[in-house]
């Protein structure tokens, strides 16, 4: 399997500084792989909550993760800050291409780059749903065009 080769931080349209914990790291000295998934949790919550988007509470509309992916370039560690650069690759009708990469701080060169696809679903149904408008609208300064 090739691993791609990392997106650069000017790839990245959004960016928020998360504080390593120390419980992330690992035996092994650095911060645990599934840790890194939790960060891409992270950057993309905060977005849509901030831009009012995302009610995680009481909102009618949810994104399931349906797909998920993550390429490891360098270790990160405790107690380094990590820079969450995120863009969308893909807006479908009722899914979304999230792609994140993390990077130490101002650094050009991701330590780690992946994606998530959510699919929205109404809430109580889990059925698929189109993309509302609002969301639609606050994920469109995020989308990026890739090389095929």
């Amino acid at each position: 399997m090739n691993k791609p080769a990392p997106a650069l931080r000017n790839a990245y349209r959004h960016f928020l500084p998360i504080t390593t914990r120390w419980m992330d790291n690992d035996v092994y000295g650095h911060v645990n792989n599934v840790v890194y998934y939790s960060y891409f949790d992270t950057v993309v919550n905060e977005y849509l909550i901030r831009a009012g988007v995302l009610d995680v509470e009481h909102g009618e509309t949810i994104g399931l993760v349906v797909e998920t992916q993550c390429n490891y370039f360098s270790p990160l560690v405790f107690p380094e800050p990590v820079e969450a650069g995120l863009r969308v690759a893909r807006l479908g009708g009722s899914s979304v291409r999230y792609e994140v990469g993390l990077f130490r701080a101002g650094e050009a060169q991701p330590a780690a780059q992946g994606h998530f696809v959510h699919v929205y679903v109404d809430r109580a149904t889990r059925k698929p749903i189109t993309l509302p408008d609002a969301l639609r609208a606050a994920l469109l300064p995020l989308v990026v065009a890739l090389a095929e």
